[in-house]
């Protein structure tokens, strides 16, 4: 420890500096309750985590099956045979919407995955995953809209953050 006035050294318990006279600083106790609180967010953390993996899974199989009965429904509509299949809807059109839409299916669901599984190892890109796929979550109401509120109130803030780097 060296004095903060004049640089010089001091010993482990001296209140004043020989050499200038000013007092030393004391040692800066622990935060009282600290590891209580990293513990309460670890495991917070971890219902998070495990929230984001079966909301990614509950989408991924919902979204196969709604997007499996659109496409047969679709694929073999009436309007699309007959005296109405001159419709202003292109015929590619709807083959391009549904392979679209599994698109977007796979990548919310590999998003929600890489949340959870970022969260769950306390990695630092998992926090900033998680806030992208919960922001992005926000418009699936009402469960995408209550993990989404969750995971921003679990995870912003500078208190959150901090807690966040010391695990």
């Amino acid at each position: 420890m060296f004095c903060s006035g004049c640089g010089q050294e001091l010993a482990a318990g001296q209140a004043f500096c020989a050499h200038c006279g000013r007092p030393s600083a004391g040692v800066i106790p622990p935060v009282p309750g600290l590891q209580f609180q990293l513990e309460n967010y670890a495991s917070k953390l971890k219902t998070l985590s495990i929230f984001w993996f079966v909301y990614a899974g509950l989408s991924l199989l919902l979204g196969i099956a709604g997007l499996t009965f659109a496409h047969a429904f679709l694929s073999n509509a009436p309007w699309m045979h007959g005296p109405w299949a001159h419709s202003p809807v292109p015929p590619n059109f709807l083959a391009f919407a549904i392979h679209l839409a599994w698109e977007l299916l796979v990548v919310r669901a590999v998003l929600g995955l890489a949340a959870g599984w970022g969260l769950m190892e306390r990695a630092p890109w998992g926090r900033i995953v998680a806030i992208v796929a919960a922001i992005l979550s926000l418009l699936k109401f009402p469960f995408g809209t209550a993990l989404g509120i969750w995971t921003l109130v679990m995870l912003l803030g500078y208190r959150n953050s901090t807690l966040y780097e010391q695990l």
